[in-house]
């Protein structure tokens, strides 16, 4: 065999040599790509179904009759609630309590505040809230659907509604309420009653009923029998 012969076995060889170990880079790099595709894929689907689940208790509605999604209070509606209840005392319910800030407010100012809502994510987050703000013991909050729950031992009562709720819940708390109860209403009135106080405007706009208005209350008199002398 010439070396001209054995240069190009040895070239050839070589270039085998180089060719596979190509190969075999080529096809480590794809498996790498490929697993970094399968991370990225997964860590944005895991995303995606984590703000799902936090997301959707907060924008789902909160009453099973009716469509009442989720809307916080803003600042002037808690001020205007808390101006209607001066001079107020006995327990305080907020219907459809949502994150809690209407039940710690009125905590704050000394009332015994009860907060009512559906979503389980809204209830468990109002009573973090309760406990950094210091008013844990003074308020309480329940899972539960408003037309299941006697509001009958409630002196004022708190409501964020829709209007399309509003009559059915005019009646049951006319039904269940006593005399001395005084009825809040937020962003929208109740059919018909006719407030007895307003305060703010455009959505920030609170009414109250105080609902001897809009009942027959009667007080009993004491029957006092006369001395039979002696």
């Amino acid at each position: 065999m010439s070396l001209g012969s054995g240069n190009r076995l040895k070239e050839c060889a070589m270039s085998e040599a180089v060719a596979k170990k190509s190969l075999e880079q080529d096809g480590e790099g794809g498996s790498r790509r490929s697993s970094w595709g399968l991370l990225v894929t997964a860590g944005v689907g895991g995303t995606l179904v984590a703000l799902y689940a936090v997301v959707t208790p907060f924008v789902t509605p909160a009453l099973r009759k009716v469509c009442l999604p989720f809307v916080p209070a803003t600042a002037t509606q808690v001020q205007n609630v808390l101006k209607m209840l001066e001079n107020r005392s006995g327990p305080l319910v907020d219907i459809g309590s949502g994150d809690g800030r209407i039940v710690i407010a009125a905590a704050k100012k000394g009332f015994k505040a009860v907060g009512y809502e559906l979503n389980p994510w809204l209830v468990w987050y109002s009573r973090y809230r309760a406990w950094r703000d210091g008013v844990h013991q003074n308020t309480r909050f329940y899972i539960s659907d408003l037309w299941k729950v006697s509001f009958s031992h409630y002196t004022n009562i708190v409501v964020f509604g829709v209007p399309q709720m509003m009559p059915q819940l005019e009646k049951k708390l006319e039904e269940e309420l006593e005399c001395n109860a005084r009825i809040i209403a937020c962003r929208f009135p109740f059919p018909c009653w006719i407030p007895d106080h307003t305060t703010g405007e455009g959505i920030d706009t609170v009414w109250a009923y105080d609902l001897k208005h809009y009942r027959r209350c009667e007080t009993k008199n004491l029957e006092i029998t006369p001395e039979r002398g002696s």
